[in-house]
């Protein structure tokens, strides 16, 4: 009999990511990332495998924290990103002639694995970190983008590491969620000649400066950049282009209110991007929200190829220059990118010379990340299905064709069962709000489940088709699964997305509980066993929830925002992020904010509370968990508060696997609970 999915499940499962192809086609390298049960370590190293699926990846590095591969343009050298002696994350090398066939089709051995990782070399030394970088087309060079420190930082990284560090901020952006302290840090990038071993720095200023991204013709190179007037309080991005050396530098984006991705016309006479003509057209707060495929030239208005039926892959930090943006290639056969429809994900191909052909060639997933060449007919992308988790996958671009590259986790799934999918939709304000539900693998309708209502983060996140870790535990635990996509989930348009600004626990709230409230009046659910979760904006959802009905018989709460007037000073997107989702600045509108807090109604609270929250998340800092814990404890309500040390917002992505493994067996312990 297979196994039900346990909180541990994250000790068997890998991660394949990062993937990057080979100039030739023929080879994928990517990044794995695990756990090991005896020791707790997480590492995440180097392979190569083959793009056509056949044989088994070859391991290119054992130092455990690698990031970013990246061939050479002759295909002859790897090139990634890891922590040198000092901690900082530098760009390695080593050479990629290419695993033997041999080697394809069995085990490497250990001299094979551990070959290529003693022969490495460090090509940055980088007082801080760098997060991103790309070879220039003939090879000779390496741009990349680094964090450069601001004065008080630099006598930080100087001082003796027994002495106090005095940190001053002197900007609304003084520390970054998942970076921690940034105070006068910006991002720039930097131009490194391989053969002398040169750096220079190309840009500069007050803003950070996104990747790289090298012209075809090697002598132009493009960047998205906050380097505004309106950086610390708005989300306005701007695509620039320079020269090598970091002259002439032109703004390119022309009225565009944000960019992200970046895709050169094979001529260097034009650029692909995402991004939003005004803020409207994002949904206020940025490219999470919504974007569109917007074709520019120097000196020319920027020609919008799609509209809100899809959504380009975002770079999901949160921030507007991330050291991450998603790959969009222009190729022959249009701009070809990975974009969100209604909760799935696809390969998309646009025609660069009109407004209506996009076509979508796969689907039925979610895509994480896409690689690809210009000059291939094919992209890899890695991506989650409902019974996969974290694989490379090959699309053709031409048949839509989809093949695997890597089985990590075969082995699991086969002695594994997973819950099983319904999708249902239901119409709320002319709204229509699609639904799913998540079974117990050996669910038998003839008997009777508690039920979990789970509510998504964002407000403009989304549930997708997908292996989800809170699903699959719940269900593994006997509990059917609500998951809806209410007003505000991004994926189903603009005008979707932005129907919660100014009214969290509306409309929103609504949506979730009648989602609930279908699937409750079915025979199959013990109605009097219904419990809720959320994390983040989940989170706020939750609690709001507990302070308006007492339907619940517990809730699990994860680092939510429980009170929006210190949200707004405390969180690291704090401003902009609120400004947009409330429709107001702070002082301007604060009874607007208190009247949407849910701590303003936690005198109201009956149901059993579980707090779960990481004590370094400053994108929801944890502050806003213990005003709620007080506040309930004061009043004489059942409650308690998990704090998870070294944790950020990404509870999930924690780095200890004991962190994620305490948060699903706390979760399930207090629903099983607090459920009889």
């Amino acid at each position: 009999m297979s196994k039900r999915i346990q909180p541990d499940y994250h000790y068997y499962l890998k991660t394949a990511a990062n993937p990057a192809i080979s100039p030739s086609g023929l080879l994928v390298a990517f990044t794995v990332h695990q756990f090991d049960r005896k020791t707790h370590e997480a590492t995440t190293d180097l392979f190569v495998a083959r793009t056509d699926g056949s044989g088994e990846p070859v391991q290119y590095s054992d130092s455990g924290d690698v990031s970013r591969p990246a061939w050479s343009p002759a295909g002859d050298r790897l090139a990634y990103l890891d922590h040198d002696d000092s901690g900082v994350r530098q760009i390695f090398v080593v050479p990629a002639e290419g695993p033997p066939e041999s080697a394809m089709d069995r085990e490497p051995s250990e001299e094979e694995k551990s070959r290529p990782e003693a022969i490495r070399k460090q090509l940055t030394h980088q007082v801080a970190d760098v997060d991103a970088f790309a070879w220039s087309p003939e090879g000779e060079k390496i741009a990349f983008r680094g964090l450069v420190p601001g004065p008080d930082e630099l006598d930080a990284i100087a001082s003796d590491s027994a002495e106090p560090k005095i940190r001053v901020a002197r900007r609304i952006r003084y520390r970054q969620d998942g970076v921690g302290w940034r105070g006068d840090s910006f991002y720039h990038l930097f131009v490194l000649d391989l053969s002398s071993g040169a750096v220079s720095q190309i840009t500069e200023g007050e803003g950070d400066d996104g990747p790289p991204v090298w012209s075809p013709e090697g002598q132009h190179i493009a960047f998205i950049t906050d380097r505004n007037d309106e950086r610390e309080l708005t989300s306005h991005t701007e695509l620039y282009v320079c020269g090598v050396d970091g002259s002439s530098s032109r703004q390119w984006s022309d009225d565009l209110f944000m960019v992200e991705s970046i895709a050169w016309s094979p001529d260097s006479h034009r650029i692909a991007v995402t991004g939003g003509r005004d803020r409207s057209e994002v949904g206020g707060y940025g490219l999470t929200t919504q974007s569109s495929v917007y074709v520019l030239g120097p000196g020319s208005s920027a020609a919008k190829l799609t509209d809100d039926s899809i959504r380009p892959l975002s770079n999901g930090s949160g921030l507007p220059v991330g050291g991450n943006s998603p790959t969009m290639l222009w190729t022959d056969k249009g701009i070809v990118l990975g974009a969100d429809s209604r909760g799935q994900s696809h390969v998309c191909i646009v025609d660069p010379g009109s407004k209506s052909e996009l076509r979508k060639i796969s689907g039925g997933w979610q895509i994480n990340e896409m690689a690809g060449r210009s000059d291939s007919g094919f992209v890899v992308v890695a991506a989650t299905s409902p019974t996969s988790f974290g694989e490379l996958y090959r699309v053709d671009l031409n048949s839509g064709d989809v093949n695997s590259i890597t089985r990590l986790n075969a082995r699991f799934f086969d002695d594994h069962s997973v819950a099983s999918l319904e999708k249902f939709s239901f119409t709320r304000d002319h709204f229509e709000i699609e639904t799913r539900v998540w079974f117990p693998p050996d669910f038998d309708p003839t008997n009777k489940y508690p039920l979990l209502l789970d509510v998504h983060g964002g407000p403009h996140s989304a549930f997708y088709d997908a292996f989800y870790p809170i699903h699959q535990v719940a269900t593994g635990a006997g509990y059917v699964v609500v998951a809806p996509n209410p007003r505000g989930s991004s994926t189903y348009g603009l005008d979707f997305a932005t129907a919660v600004h100014g009214d969290w626990g509306g409309g929103d709230f609504e949506d979730v509980m009648e989602a609930m409230e279908i699937v409750a009046s079915r025979d199959y659910i013990d109605e009097r066993k219904v419990v809720i979760h959320g994390s983040s904006y989940g989170g706020f959802m939750s609690s709001w929830a507990v302070g308006h009905t007492d339907r619940f018989n517990a809730a699990v709460i994860a680092a939510p925002v429980t009170y929006l007037p210190s949200f707004y000073g405390t969180s690291d997107i704090g401003v902009n992020f609120t400004e947009t989702q409330l429709n107001g600045e702070r002082f301007e509108a604060i009874e607007h904010y208190r009247e949407h807090s849910p701590l303003t109604y936690a005198r109201n609270v009956n149901t059993p509370v579980l707090l779960i929250h990481g004590e370094d998340d400053a994108r929801v800092p944890i502050e806003q968990s213990e005003q709620y814990f007080v506040a309930l404890k004061r009043h004489g309500k059942k409650v308690e508060f998990v704090r998870l040390p070294g944790t950020s917002h990404g509870i999930f992505r924690a780095k200890h696997p004991l962190i994620r493994q305490q948060y699903f067996s706390r979760m399930i312990d207090w629903m099983n609970r607090h459920n009889d």
